[in-house]
């Protein structure tokens, strides 16, 4: 598997980023190693919030939330998923898969031995994290999911998610920084839509983010569709905390909170909110009240 790694110089001087790179490496599955990059800040002996990203963007989404979760006493954990910020980018789209997302993530946790964790996930995050948490139920202790889903492929997708998915695959200048904005309430300063483009020097790094939404199942014989069905019966019956904080104003997910509200039995009687003002990319649009649900959620459970 050819891969690319973006080089460092490219994320100097990010505004409000600057903490310290972390990395491990995992198995490509091809007998090559990824380097996989996390953002951990805070007391190592505190339970871990890990805080997954999704499509297009990296763990540069967390960074004004970061800071609220350590001042709370927690720490802070936020991977780049593979093909994003500072993680190694298979340069092939055809090396991208659900599952491979899957496992790299499996393997990354494995060598990080995080344990009593806080999933935090929006988008991608959640298609990956919540395969993690039926995978390994007794490693989490609750769940905040985001303006997120996990489709089988057995009920519609809404045409903003496919009219999104068609955009990603013909668009001829697939500007991270530009598709970050357009997914926000608020506008975006320039260096930080810069920003997101830091991990992307030119198109060959962008094969990961290109494909991503064309790996969701949408469909009920498409090859994730059975891992994902198994994973929702290990969710049905998850009875630790079980948070939905949707943002109002996201188009792709809007209504996604009810799936989880009703088939997840942790779910069940728990405070659940929706985030006024917030976007898709609601750790932008609302990052200060985002964090703030996530830390009274911990203290209250």
């Amino acid at each position: 598997m050819k891969t690319l790694r973006t080089p460092e110089d490219r994320f100097r001087n990010l505004p409000g980023y600057s903490f310290e790179p972390n990395y491990v490496e995992v198995s490509d599955s091809e007998g090559g190693r990824l380097r996989v990059h996390y953002v951990d800040e805070g007391p190592k002996e505190a339970g871990p919030v890990l805080l997954m990203h999704g499509e297009p963007s990296w763990s540069y989404l967390y960074r004004k939330m970061i800071p609220i979760i350590i001042d709370a006493g927690h720490r802070a954990v936020a991977p780049d998923l593979v093909g994003f910020g500072r993680s190694d980018k298979p340069a092939d789209r055809s090396d991208y898969t659900y599952q491979r997302h899957v496992d790299w993530m499996q393997a990354w946790l494995d060598q990080m031995g995080l344990n009593q964790i806080t999933l935090v996930c929006q988008d991608w995050g959640g298609l990956i994290g919540l395969r993690l948490v039926a995978a390994n139920p007794d490693r989490f202790l609750r769940v905040v999911v985001a303006n997120t889903g996990l489709p089988t492929g057995d009920t519609p997708i809404s045409d903003a998610f496919l009219n999104w998915r068609k955009f990603s695959l013909e668009v001829q200048d697939f500007d991270v920084g530009a598709i970050i904005t357009m997914g926000c309430q608020k506008p975006l300063p320039q260096d930080v839509a810069a920003a997101y483009n830091s991990p992307f020097p030119d198109d060959i790094y962008k094969e990961g983010a290109r494909i991503f939404p064309s790996l969701v199942p949408i469909e009920p014989d498409d090859p994730a569709s059975p891992a994902n069905r198994k994973a929702w019966e290990v969710l049905s019956s998850f009875e630790k905390p079980f948070l939905t904080a949707f943002s109002d104003a996201d188009p792709i997910t809007h209504g996604g909170e009810h799936i989880f509200q009703k088939r997840v039995t942790g779910a069940k009687g728990q405070p659940h909110t929706t985030i006024k003002g917030g976007g898709h990319f609601l750790q932008e649009d609302c990052a200060e009240e985002f964090a703030e649900v996530i830390v009274d959620f911990i203290a209250q459970m």
